[in-house]
C-alpha cells in the first residue's frame, strides 16, 4: 500500500457544516480482497441488536466491537464490550492512522451479507464518543451507495464507497448531518465496513 501515491486525492463531500474527506481506494484489490477474506473468516460476528421504541430487534447484518480495552459501547439502546484486536484489525488501524493522522482505540465492524442490508438515517453522536469527534470509515468488499443528509435544511449528498477506500467523518459532522447507506437489490455480494473511532475513557 502506498500511502503517498499523488493519486490519493482528499476531497471534501459536504457543503457545509461539516467535514467529510473521501480518500478512495488506499489498498490495492489484492490486499483488499485478503483483508475482505479474513475478516470474514476470523471477526466474532453477531447479529445486531436494537431496543426501539420498547421492541427488541435483531438484525440481518451482523457486527463486532474491538478495541484496546474492553471498552463499553451504547448505542440504540444496546450495550457491546469491546473484543481485543486482531492482527490485522490493528494492521488496518495503523493504516488508517497513518492516513488520516487521527489516533482511534477501538472500531465497530458491520458485515452487509448483500443489498438487502443497510443502514436508516443517522448519527453516531453517542456521548462515549465526545463531541466533534472524527470516525475512519475503511470500506471491504461490495461498492455501496453511501449519503449525507443535513438535519436541518435536508439538503443531501451521495457518493460509492469503493473496495479498499476510506472516509473520515470529523469536525461537526455528526451534530448537524446524518448518513445512511440504503438497501439496494442491484447488490449480491458481501461489504465489510471499519468505523475507527475514540471513545472517551
Amino acid at each position: 500500500m502506498d500511502l503517498f501515491n499523488p493519486d490519493i486525492r482528499v476531497v471534501n463531500v459536504l457543503p457545509s457544516d461539516g467535514i467529510v474527506h473521501y480518500f478512495g481506494p488506499v489498498l490495492s484489490p489484492k490486499e483488499a480482497n485478503f483483508y475482505l477474506n479474513c475478516l470474514l473468516a476470523t471477526i466474532a460476528w453477531k447479529n445486531d441488536e436494537a431496543i426501539i421504541f420498547g421492541k427488541h430487534i435483531i438484525t440481518k447484518r451482523k457486527v463486532a466491537w474491538y478495541g484496546d480495552a474492553e471498552y463499553q459501547y451504547t448505542y440504540s439502546n444496546i450495550t457491546k464490550q469491546a473484543f481485543r484486536w486482531t492482527k490485522e484489525l490493528l494492521a488496518l488501524k495503523h493504516l488508517v492512522e497513518q492516513l488520516t493522522g487521527n489516533t482511534f482505540n477501538s472500531c465497530l465492524l458491520n458485515l452487509y451479507h448483500n443489498g438487502e442490508e443497510g443502514m436508516a438515517w443517522h448519527s453516531d453522536d453517542e456521548k462515549s464518543l465526545g463531541r466533534n469527534t472524527s470516525i475512519a470509515s475503511l470500506s471491504l468488499g461490495a461498492e455501496r451507495k453511501f449519503g449525507f443528509k443535513h438535519k436541518k435544511t435536508k439538503q443531501t449528498t451521495w457518493l460509492m464507497l469503493e473496495h479498499g477506500s476510506v472516509l473520515v467523518m470529523k469536525g461537526t459532522t455528526q451534530s448537524n448531518w446524518l448518513h445512511s447507506l440504503p438497501k439496494t437489490k442491484k447488490v449480491n455480494e458481501p461489504r465489510v465496513n471499519l468505523t475507527f473511532r475514540t471513545i472517551v475513557t
